[in-house]
């Protein structure tokens, strides 16, 4: 490791595969998860259903449930398998992110304001704003509108890399045998907070995704 920024290189020679990352849980499932009922697809399951339920009191139109768990399961499973050794973490990249985010805001801005601009056009301006404040709102409401796929995008980034960082920096510095023995509570604490950090992240961008999409 050159520094503490390398394991955050997607490049790291010439037939870098670190992206398939993505994709490398599926090797690592069991054969029986995909054929037989157990208790993996008994938790995945009642998972599933307990955020269909949140979504549909969220979301009044049909349809966009599975897009949202769908999402939600993929930063989920990109922020797990970057918590074990040696594996690219995608989730901790911004173009990342921002590939989830901005096709997804831009399609629901786009059918918005083609199907329903009276009711985009009066969430610029919300109910009680005195006559005066009006232009100040609209231009509020239009600049907050605009940043959001970029605040999402950096939200997810940036609990990602702090975490990691920080796991990167302990790790260096515990050279000494007696030394690693006296942190390993540390590590053990600090593991089980970025497994929180990694399924609260991904809750957290399926959560605002579909509160940014219901106000349509």
């Amino acid at each position: 490791m050159t520094n503490l920024f390398s394991v955050f290189d997607p490049c790291t020679g010439l037939f870098s595969m670190n992206w398939m990352s993505t994709i490398i849980f599926l090797m690592i499932l069991p054969y029986k998860y995909w054929f037989t009922p157990n208790k993996i697809n008994l938790l995945y399951n009642m998972m599933l259903n307990n955020l269909q339920k949140e979504i549909s009191v969220l979301m009044p139109y049909k349809g966009t449930t599975l897009i949202m768990l769908s999402l939600f399961l993929f930063i989920l499973v990109n922020n797990l398998m970057g918590l074990l050794p040696y594996v690219f973490t995608s989730s901790s990249h911004l173009i990342y992110s921002l590939a989830l985010a901005l096709p997804l805001w831009m399609a629901l801005m786009i059918y918005g304001w083609l199907n329903k601009y009276n009711s985009m056009f009066s969430h610029l301006v919300p109910t009680g704003t005195p006559g005066v404040l009006m232009p100040f709102m609209v231009m509020i409401e239009t600049v907050s509108n605009i940043i959001r796929p970029g605040s999402l995008s950096v939200r997810l980034t940036a609990n990602m890399i702090a975490g990691h960082l920080l796991m990167s920096l302990l790790g260096n510095n515990t050279s000494s045998m007696m030394l690693m023995m006296s942190t390993m509570f540390i590590y053990v604490g600090l593991m089980l907070f970025e497994l929180a950090v990694a399924m609260i992240q991904s809750y957290v961008f399926m959560t605002l995704s579909t509160l940014y999409s219901s106000e349509i």
